[in-house]
């Protein structure tokens, strides 16, 4: 169970919440300022004092002030408009993070909603409603306005919401769970959708994979530079500390680990004075990768615990601000940098994998990593795959949050962008399981050629590689083979076996 209080959420309590289910609950304290914060807007309401979005229009519209009556319909109305996605179901997970994001910006009792919209949130999350939402609307400012306002529409019992496996109406889905529907009174419909929680929820998971990815390129890589009998001299932390960047220290270290126990790192295989840049640069390469994600985890994780809405209350002092906290940038920004990171990895890991196959290269292995060069082709049509994949990445690379196009008669004349960067993210990852995976392979094969003693991180690994894909000893499709291993990169096995080898490769 996590506690949710406005100020602690992580980016493994996203994973936990939205991707395995753990339940949540609203703080006592969390649950006691949005009341204390409803009770103040109420207040205002009466006394007819002006406040953006509650008794105006939003947008272009921000100068129409709203009649009493009017402003009883216009959440239903302004959900409604606001439900304009397209596409196909964005994944349960996705959801789910942005319903525990907007739920813990809602715990700092700045956002003015009534405490049943919140803990409906909650109680969804729990028993297992999760709202259909198009994959694609938002501009990442103004909040992620498409996306959310379909959750929103569960909030009038509307819109459709799968339940146990199966996509229902949005009433049938509340009644089968035991969730009384709130309504939407004034301000409820815009607290709902006001901040950029869905490209933040799933930049939040991208990163713990992404993470988990980065060290097994550190395995595949320890794998080619053994197979490649690299000099690993440009890996002595001292040489890493002399510079000072984190990551690449890290990634040294790292590297180390892996190779410990084998003969390279004894000095009993004998190698080059100096090696190519993709065998002696790794840890300056992927150590530049994890500090990138180190800046894009600190500010996704601000932006879990920020207040992301507009207005902002402030009942401390019976203030109210509108301002622009829904934009999206802090998060896009650094985002569109981490995606970029993953692609840069990728390409360093197929140098390698060429090293690998090309005989002028490869310090002895036979060409194209076959004992019947001529007849076999060998890994020779693995290379193609993984470029095909790179080239996607890097058109999928060039940076969303430069990519602004006003909208809304040009009141919303910069927008973050942050949820094609989101969208883009996921599909530069799922190549990078397929690059890796292909790496991997390689440099299990190439091992296979190998008579000396591997590292025992680099050991534990080949025998999981093995574990799923056999020795290529004469040619077979190996479609199978690339998809089997992406798979097993995605699922992190060979990190997790290796880790309780050699210990954490933090």
């Amino acid at each position: 169970m996590i506690t949710i209080t406005g100020y602690d959420l992580t980016i493994e309590d996203v994973v936990r919440v939205a991707r395995h289910h753990e339940e949540v609950k609203l703080h006592p304290e969390a649950v006691e300022r949005i009341r204390v914060c409803r009770r103040m807007l109420e207040k205002k309401i009466e006394a007819h004092e002006i406040m953006y979005g509650v008794n105006t229009g939003i947008g272009e519209f921000s100068e129409v002030i709203l009649n009493d009556e009017q402003i009883k319909e216009f959440q239903k109305y302004l959900i409604y408009n606001h439900a304009a996605g397209i596409g196909e179901a964005a994944p349960e997970e996705h959801v789910r993070a942005a319903m525990l994001g907007r739920i813990n910006v809602h715990a700092h009792g700045n956002s003015g909603c009534r405490p049943e919209i919140t803990l409906t949130l909650v109680e969804m999350l729990n028993k297992g409603v999760t709202p259909y939402v198009c994959r694609k609307g938002s501009v990442g400012a103004s909040g992620d306005l498409a996306p959310m306002a379909q959750i929103a529409l569960l909030m009038m019992g509307e819109g459709k919401a799968f339940y146990r496996g199966e996509l229902m109406e949005g009433h049938e889905a509340m009644a089968a769970a035991g969730i009384a529907i709130p309504g939407l009174q004034a301000r409820d419909g815009l607290a709902t959708i006001n901040g950029s929680n869905f490209l933040t929820g799933m930049s939040a998971l991208f990163l713990y994979d992404a993470t988990r990815w980065l060290k097994q390129a550190e395995i595949a890589a320890a794998m080619s530079l053994e197979a490649l009998k690299a000099n690993m001299g440009p890996y002595a932390p001292r040489l890493h500390e002399a510079r000072g960047f984190k990551g690449a220290i890290r990634s040294a270290l790292a590297i180390q680990k892996l190779i410990h126990g084998g003969d390279l790192e004894s000095g009993k295989v004998k190698h080059r004075v100096q090696d190519a840049y993709s065998m002696r640069s790794t840890p300056q390469v992927i150590g530049t990768a994890h500090d990138a994600l180190a800046w894009a985890r600190s500010q996704v994780e601000t932006e879990l615990n920020g207040v992301g809405d507009n207005p902002v209350f402030f009942p401390e002092d019976d203030t109210q601000i509108s301002g622009a906290n829904f934009q999206g940038t802090p998060v896009s920004l650094p985002m569109d940098m981490a995606g970029t990171a993953i692609t840069m990895v990728c390409v360093m890991s197929e140098r390698r994998m060429n090293r690998l196959n090309n005989p002028a290269l490869s310090a002895g292995l036979p060409p194209f990593l076959t004992r019947g060069a001529g007849m076999f082709s060998g890994l020779m049509l693995s290379q193609y795959t993984a470029d095909m994949q790179i080239v996607e990445q890097r058109i999928l690379s060039a940076p969303a949050s430069i990519q602004s196009i006003p909208a809304a008669a040009d009141q919303e004349d910069f927008v973050s962008m942050g949820m094609n960067t989101a969208l883009k993210n996921n599909q530069i990852l799922d190549n990078a399981y397929g690059i890796l995976g292909i790496e991997f392979m390689a440099a299990a094969q190439a091992l296979d050629f190998r008579d000396y003693k591997f590292g025992k991180g680099v050991t534990k690994a080949k025998e999981v590689v093995r574990r799923h894909v056999d020795f290529l000893d004469i040619d077979r499709p190996l479609h199978t083979d690339h998809n089997t291993m992406k798979e097993v990169v995605k699922s992190c096995e060979i990190l997790e076996e290796v880790e309780k080898e050699v210990g954490p490769l933090d």
